[in-house]
């Protein structure tokens, strides 16, 4: 997308204090640049593509906008409340962040201005996907996305890489989903918060439990890298009316996503599956500190309570396998190097998101991490993403 006008709720994109002292830049056009790796970005899929390419005994289900009789869109989705739509007036850089993301060649144009080499993709309306009860409807969702996906970005995958997506309350199919993708030649996939869609409830299975051994077992010898994306598991809206736009923003990153980390930490799971690596996305960092010492907190102090005993406390699993993504996080960032996080934080760009920093990501790292060391700010950037996904760093780079 070309040159577009910077409106002026969006000027303050532009403010930065400058990278005096630092050896090398965020800036596209640097002499020496870091390899960035943006672990969160998402596709814009076709409004119609699952009623195109879904069996029709699904369509009366799939989310859809219906207009009652005083005039007011409606948006309907099995396991979100009745969404009343609001249409907002969209100018300058928030337009272009609205329409962009669809064309594979737009984004490489889009990447190449913001200093992206990678990009991590996962679904955009297909957030949807997981948002049901019926686990069946939901891995159906999922592999029409996965067919997309392929179609759209499998021959780009040295600068875009889908994430495969998997609806794990359905085991069976899961396992064959993912058995297929890694043929395919999938390198990533992404899982929802939660297995069975809704709030907490003990009759839900959840991936502390053996049930998803299989299931770990199939990824691990797909040598698949697992992601928990935000707003998946249960409904991300916890509010409405005044406020809501921000109690729903910063509490749709915590709980849910929490979830899947302490699950994995505390259960065993990797001890019995050590190639396992997985990654939190759009959910910052500021709160993986706090998780780590809760988790050994109550691993530690509740031990006659505590099944089964780790070989480790949990916070040492996380270090060895897991991977959080932020698009600015001050807070994080502050901890990462005294936490010995800078291994395990990636940064992303959330294209196209408005959320995210597009095009504007130089000012936003030079904004957000001039307290980090050189090494600790190159592997924040693309290297831990790199690690996280199994691909190489370009030659160029490896000599900086």
């Amino acid at each position: 997308m070309s040159q577009t006008e910077i409106n002026a709720p969006n000027l303050w994109r532009l403010e930065t204090p400058g990278a005096a002292g630092w050896s090398r830049s965020a800036r596209p056009d640097a002499a020496k640049k870091y390899f960035m790796v943006s672990a969160d970005g998402h596709a814009n899929e076709p409004a119609t593509l699952w009623l195109d390419r879904m069996d029709k005994k699904y369509h009366e289900r799939l989310p859809r906008v219906v207009t009652d009789k005083d005039g007011v869109q409606w948006r309907y989705c099995e396991g979100y409340r009745p969404d009343r739509l609001r249409l907002s007036t969209l100018e300058g850089e928030d337009m272009a962040r609205n329409k962009a993301g669809a064309d594979p060649l737009g984004r490489l144009a889009d990447h190449d201005r913001d200093g992206i080499d990678v990009e991590l993709i996962f679904p955009n309306k297909g957030l949807a996907m997981w948002a049901t009860p019926d686990p069946q409807f939901a891995m159906a969702q999922c592999r029409v996305w996965n067919d997309w996906a392929w179609e759209q970005f499998g021959t780009h995958q040295d600068r875009m890489i889908p994430a495969g997506s998997i609806a794990t309350g359905d085991l069976e199919g899961s396992i064959a989903e993912v058995q297929r993708l890694a043929k395919l030649g999938f390198k990533c996939l992404t899982l929802p918060c939660k297995p069975i869609w809704g709030g907490h409830e003990s009759s839900h299975v959840n991936y502390n439990l053996p049930h998803f051994d299989p299931l770990w077992a199939a990824i691990a010898d797909a040598s698949l890298p697992i992601t928990f994306h935000v707003s998946t598991g249960r409904d991300p809206r916890a509010a409405r009316g005044n406020g809501g736009a921000v109690v729903n923003y910063v509490s749709h990153s915590l709980s849910p996503t929490i979830e899947p980390v302490a699950n994995l930490c505390a259960s065993g799971v990797l001890e019995r599956f050590r190639t396992l690596r997985f990654a939190t996305i759009e959910a910052g960092i500021g709160w993986v500190p706090w998780l780590l010492d809760a988790m050994d907190e109550a691993y530690k102090k509740h031990h006659f309570w505590v099944r089964p005993k780790l070989q480790g406390l949990p916070s040492d699993y996380y270090r060895a396998h897991g991977f959080s993504s932020f698009q600015e996080d001050r807070a994080g960032l502050a901890l990462a190097e005294q936490y010995g996080l800078d291994a395990n934080f990636m940064w992303a760009n959330d294209y196209p998101h408005h959320e995210g920093t597009w095009p504007h990501s130089a000012e936003a790292i030079e904004r957000t991490m001039g307290q980090l060391s050189d090494g600790a700010r190159a592997r924040v950037l693309g290297l831990n993403c790199a690690r996280f996904l199994g691909i190489d760093v370009p030659p160029r780079y490896r000599a900086n």
